[in-house]
């Protein structure tokens, strides 16, 4: 088959704060060299699958290289996928699957001392200012469709288009209205100057740092596994089956493997506790020695403190707990 090419992330979805989707790749089973955070190399190599080709990429730039087919498949977030699909109405990239991590807000952002609580407020406050209004971004597509679907903008602006300059590019025919973008950093700009920012946050403490609250929420985003057009045929089942490691490491994250001693006299009764309370994934697997029996059970770590109690009434000894690293349903 020919090599699936893959981006990875690069920056915050490569963090051991945040997301480490290496960590991600090692615990669904891929032996990955030249990813591990901070030591990122732009070739990745997936030493035990030779039909994977991975690169480095930056999550602004994955889908416009799935787009035109440079990478088939990238792990990347639901807000730059939506925010490369916006002017071209197409949604030539589809998502294999959510991998449930990197969860983050698309939000606009005022001054704390700011009267208005809502975007509309924002822009009948502001309809008869003299200078035009600065709203800075890594995300103008999706800023400028959220403005012009607002009641407030409507009202004052009508069907016009918000000025986008990306650089030394400008698009939109309303100047006073001027949507500009940034490169990162984007909450100080306020204290530049700007009238709002529409940035990313996942607890939205840099925001308060730079005296900022939220006004609205654009969107929601995570992490996912997303396709490019040249991901077809057996291509398309290979990322598929990369998906279900992937998710299946995830998922491992939710149990513990749990593992004790129980006296055979009792161990039917500890089944039948364990099975009504759910305190396993099916039913409890028992080996049965001359006197013990060993008992082991994939559990949700939510319901551990439980079982331990109650396995512990009936008598339960050598009690071990391991994580999960892959679980595949």
């Amino acid at each position: 088959m020919e090599k699936i090419v893959l981006g990875l992330p690069k920056g915050s979805l490569n963090n051991v704060n945040r997301g480490n989707t290496y960590q991600l790749f090692v615990d669904a089973g891929y032996e990955v060299k030249g990813y591990e955070p901070g030591k990122e190399e732009n070739e990745i190599n997936i030493v035990n699958d030779p039909e994977i080709k991975a690169f480095l990429t930056r999550p602004q730039s994955a889908p416009v290289e799935l787009n035109r087919k440079i990478l088939d498949i990238a792990v990347i977030g639901e807000d730059w996928v939506r925010e490369e699909s916006v002017e071209s109405g197409e949604e030539l990239i589809t998502k294999i699957g959510d991998l449930d991590y990197g969860q983050t807000r698309l939000i606009i952002a005022v001054l704390n001392e700011d009267s208005y609580e809502s975007l509309t407020e924002f822009f009948k406050a502001n309809k008869d200012k003299k200078t035009p209004i600065l709203c800075f971004t890594e995300y103008p597509n999706l800023t400028r469709q959220h403005f012009m679907n607002n009641e407030g903008y409507k009202e004052l602006f009508g069907e016009s288009k918000p000025l986008v300059q990306i650089r030394g590019l400008q698009d939109g025919d309303n100047k006073q209205v001027q949507i500009i973008n940034s490169d990162g950093a984007t909450e100080v700009y306020i204290a530049k100057g700007a009238d709002l920012v529409v940035d990313n946050t996942q607890t939205g403490s840099s925001l308060k740092k730079a005296g900022l609250k939220i006004l609205e929420t654009i969107m929601e985003s995570s992490a996912g596994l997303y396709a490019g057009p040249s991901c077809t045929d057996k291509k398309a089942e290979k990322a598929k089956m990369m998906f279900e490691q992937l998710f299946g490491a995830i998922e491992a994250r939710k149990y513990f493997d749990v593992k004790f001693n129980i006296s055979n006299e009792t161990v039917d009764e500890v089944k039948g506790f364990l099975m009504s309370k759910s305190f396993c994934s099916d039913e409890p697997t028992v080996v049965k020695g001359a006197s013990f029996s060993q008992v082991n059970v994939l559990i949700p770590k939510t319901k551990f403190p439980a079982m331990l109690e109650g396995i512990k009434s009936y008598g339960a000894s050598a009690i071990v707990r391991e994580n999960v690293k892959q679980y595949v349903k």
